[in-house]
């Protein structure tokens, strides 16, 4: 590795505003209006789930991004100020990412998701590339810009992950994160049986972490059979919302990494982390902190 390192992780791209509509079910009932429980907003989405993650669990992370000049940009950029997180971003007249988020009762949700950069959208990489100096550790979020900080990563010698989300396998705009990280989250939703053997066939993974929800998590090692890592109950924290779960799970999987834990270790430690999530409605709002990852370890053995 090369040049001063001063920061753990840093984070390309995914940084938006949620708004949280909690419903009475899902699907809607075909009715002209359903009424709900207060409607709230938050940071959020993909790329600040893992850094607000590891930061929560003592790493130093910072984040760059493309978001608006307006009033959920200017939001984003105050939390950031408050967390003293190291934030870098570009305003584009498109706006800022946001997305509204039906959560049911049980915590299941459908997203609807208000991307707003245009299609081939690219900025110029001194965005990302003095962070990338100063860091350990590069997650590139699946923002189309984003695709173009793998390269420097590469150069720059950091190990990479990405989170491919609901990748189906087939889909060319994943393929680039796909293949240019070491670390590969992936959701097992709309994943092929040959997916996970594809990544590490075409790529430079050492593993691959297919995130099947509450089923938990397989972890898939270079070499190595793979390991099922059930999802965990905490008795006196029920599930009332599962959005930021998987960025949660990332966080701790890569917190434990950089801190020299086996993939077992890491995969362990990232199932606790999600589940803890999905016990606090809204979107990080409660994400674990190392203190309560340490005890809740201890407990559950």
């Amino acid at each position: 590795m090369t040049g001063p390192v001063e920061l753990d992780v840093v984070v390309v791209g995914g940084v938006g505003i949620d708004t949280i509509v909690r419903v009475p079910n899902l699907p809607l009932a075909d009715v002209d209006t359903v009424p709900v429980q207060p409607i709230e907003t938050y940071v959020a989405h993909t790329g600040h789930g893992v850094a607000l993650g590891c930061h929560l669990l003592g790493l130093h992370a910072g984040l760059v991004d493309v978001i608006g000049d307006d009033l959920e940009g200017a939001r984003i950029r105050r939390a950031y100020d408050e967390l003293g997180i190291p934030l870098r971003v570009v305003l584009h007249p498109s706006g800022t990412r946001r997305s509204v988020n039906l959560v049911a009762p049980d915590g299941r949700r459908l997203s609807m998701y208000d991307g707003r950069h245009p299609v081939g959208l690219r900025v110029d990489p001194n965005l990302w590339r003095p962070l990338i100096q100063r860091a350990e550790h590069v997650h590139v979020s699946i923002m189309d810009f984003a695709r173009d900080a793998l390269r420097d990563a590469i150069a720059a010698d950091r190990s990479i992950s990405t989170d491919l989300h609901d990748w189906d396998g087939r889909n060319d705009h994943h393929k680039d994160f796909a293949t240019a990280s070491d670390i590969v989250f992936v959701s097992t939703t709309a994943l092929p049986a040959d997916g996970v053997e594809w990544i590490l066939a075409n790529g430079r993974a050492d593993v691959v972490v297919a995130m099947a929800g509450a089923d938990g998590s397989y972890l898939h090692v270079r070499g190595e059979k793979v390991r099922h890592f059930p999802a965990v109950t905490l008795p006196d924290r029920p599930i009332v919302d599962t959005n930021g779960a998987g960025d949660a799970y990332v966080a701790a999987f890569l917190a434990r990494y950089l801190d020299g834990a086996t993939w077992p270790e890491s995969a362990q430690a990232a199932t606790l982390a999600a589940s803890w999530a999905c016990t606090t409605p809204g979107t990080h709002t409660n994400l674990i902190t190392a203190e309560e990852l340490a005890v809740r370890t201890r407990e559950l053995g």
